[in-house]
């Protein structure tokens, strides 16, 4: 009984444990997308998004996801959410092959070539402009 408890606990040394913080889930969920366990990264990233909604990577992960299984929508729904979390995402999905049946839709080229930051907002440029005075 001695030699079987050591085995365990040989066992679970050596075994990795459950991905806990947010990077790495990620970390995990990039992992399992990258050897094409699309289910196991989205699980993994949906659980990023309950700790941080906004999560820009964990958004494109599942955007990634979504066009692997054809689902444009939902690719671009989530692609959207990570701009608008991270505006430097869009440099990244313009090159990224997971969403290369996507460049033909309308909607994918607005959401590529939409201006981001300030700027793209008048009511904020306004704003700005008026505080410079």
């Amino acid at each position: 009984s001695l030699v079987y408890l050591a085995l365990c606990e040989r066992e679970l040394v050596r075994r990795p444990s459950e991905p806990r913080t947010v990077e790495e889930r990620l970390t995990a969920a990039t992992a399992a997308l990258n050897n094409g366990d699309e289910d196991q990264a989205e699980a993994l990233a949906r659980t990023v998004l309950l700790d941080s909604p906004q999560h820009d990577l964990a958004l494109y992960l599942l955007a990634a996801i979504q066009a692997r299984r054809g689902a444009a929508d939902e690719a671009l729904r989530f692609l959207g959410r990570a701009m608008a979390a991270n505006p430097e995402v869009r440099a990244q999905a313009r090159h990224d092959a997971d969403f290369e049946d996507l460049h033909e839709l309308e909607a994918f080229r607005e959401l590529i070539d939409a201006p981001v930051g300030p700027e793209a907002d008048p009511s904020r440029r306004s704003r700005r402009n008026r505080s410079d005075r």
